[in-house]
């Protein structure tokens, strides 16, 4: 048994039985995929949007955008508000919007009243994933988080494979509405399970009391430290690629290369089959190499593939498959990036966690809806597309290497405050 001098070294995270770290990771999951869901279920759809509503790609990409926008703007609220009250609430009510917004997109008449509604899904939807990922830094601090973040990395990319072939299913048997209604029944039983299995992190005396003015201070500190800046940007030009295929990939496939709603959800499912393994190999990877090496080496070969994608496309050499393979190099590259960026950030940070999650998670999915549309901007072609991700990768290497120098960086080993019950 650890003697007590021992035991106060460690976070709460390694006090947990294995049981309850199996279930704390389960529950977080289900909150991480919420997001994923809300912004890939319907991509099956956008065709048939496009057609029904009768508008263009690129304004239906821009709902979208919207519920992007709203995911990157509810955590900057929801982040401050669960430092200051504690996790569950915020996280309860803002399941709740999105539940209520699901209903109001399958209700929509027209283009204008879908966007809308798909903001407040966004809204809705960034109280999930803001507190998933506080509650990680509340538990867990550098390697550590980095290793669940890549556990939950796994939802993240399971949910893609899940969020289109299950729109695909819908889609076969009701209209693209249909396809919010059970967004709204999901909604519904995220929120059980939390309000049942989620305990509260964030005990009271670990609660930040400052007001707007202490928010404010708290953001300021964070922005002056440049590593954590480079950071987040890293994560959100990361983003900004994957959102790239997702935005685009189904007029490429589907329109482009031919494919049919289902068949269009199995290919992006296999994409995100790649995602799945490079995010699990990174818990592997972390037993040998620090976050920031990992991150940095996948960041170089992201981009590398990304340039071959980008030629590939241009050229149109070897049709689907030659696009096929250095796409998916890209995705499997960002499946390394994805949890060690936000785990170097957040691990400098944990005295205020939930605003240091709110602004990674704005930044990313900021990034990500200015880079949805572009796709739509550039053609909804395979150039186009390649054109946003390649560039994205390129852009996330340059700021990892420029601005986080990541051979500086040393996570953070303060041990996060006691768990409230």
């Amino acid at each position: 048994m650890p003697d007590c001098q021992e035991r106060t070294a460690l976070t709460p995270g390694e006090l947990l039985t294995p049981a309850e770290r199996l279930r704390l990771i389960l529950v977080l999951g289900v909150l991480i995929a919420l997001g994923p869901l809300t912004v890939d279920m319907y991509l099956p759809a956008l065709p048939a949007i496009r057609d029904d509503l009768m508008t263009t790609e690129a304004a239906v990409q821009l709902t979208l955008t919207g519920t992007l926008a709203g995911l990157g703007l509810g955590q900057l609220l929801v982040g401050p508000l669960s430092d200051a009250v504690g996790r569950r609430r915020p996280l309860l009510v803002g399941v709740a919007v999105h539940v209520v917004a699901s209903v109001g997109c399958a209700l929509a008449p027209d283009l204008v009243a879908l966007g809308g509604m798909r903001v407040l899904q966004g809204l809705g939807a960034a109280a999930a994933a803001v507190v998933a990922m506080a509650v990680v830094r509340d538990l867990f601090v550098g390697m550590a988080a980095a290793k669940i973040l890549s556990r939950l990395m796994l939802v993240m990319g399971a949910a893609p494979v899940l969020a289109p072939t299950l729109g695909g299913l819908v889609l076969a048997l009701v209209s693209w509405r249909g396809v919010f209604v059970v967004l709204a029944i999901l909604g519904v039983a995220i929120t059980v399970v939390a309000a049942m299995l989620l305990p509260e992190t964030l005990a009271p005396e670990g609660r930040r009391r400052g007001g707007p003015l202490g928010t404010l201070r708290d953001c300021g500190r964070l922005l002056g430290d440049r590593p954590y800046v480079g950071l987040i940007l890293v994560a959100g030009l990361a983003m900004s690629s994957l959102f790239g295929y997702v935005s685009g990939s189904s007029f490429v496939f589907q329109q482009v290369y031919g494919l049919d709603e289902q068949q269009y959800a199995i290919v992006f499912g296999l994409g995100a089959v790649g995602l799945i393994i490079a995010t699990q190999c990174n818990v592997r990877l972390l037993r040998r190499f620090a976050p920031a090496q990992v991150m940095t080496g996948a960041l170089v070969a992201g981009t590398a593939a990304g340039v071959v994608l980008l030629l590939l496309a241009a050229t149109g050499v070897g049709g689907l498959p030659g696009l096929l393979v250095p796409l998916w190099l890209v995705l499997a590259a960002c499946g390394l990036a994805l949890p060690n960026a936000p785990a170097l950030a957040l691990s400098r940070h944990g005295e205020a966690a939930g605003t240091a999650a709110a602004l990674l998670g704005a930044v990313q999915f900021g990034v990500a809806a200015l880079t949805a549309p572009l796709v739509g901007v550039l053609g909804a072609g395979a150039t186009g597309m390649a054109i946003v991700i390649a560039g994205g990768m390129a852009a996330a290497t340059a700021v990892a290497l420029l601005v986080v120098r990541p051979w500086q960086i040393e996570a953070s080993a303060t041990p996060a405050g006691p768990v409230a019950h």
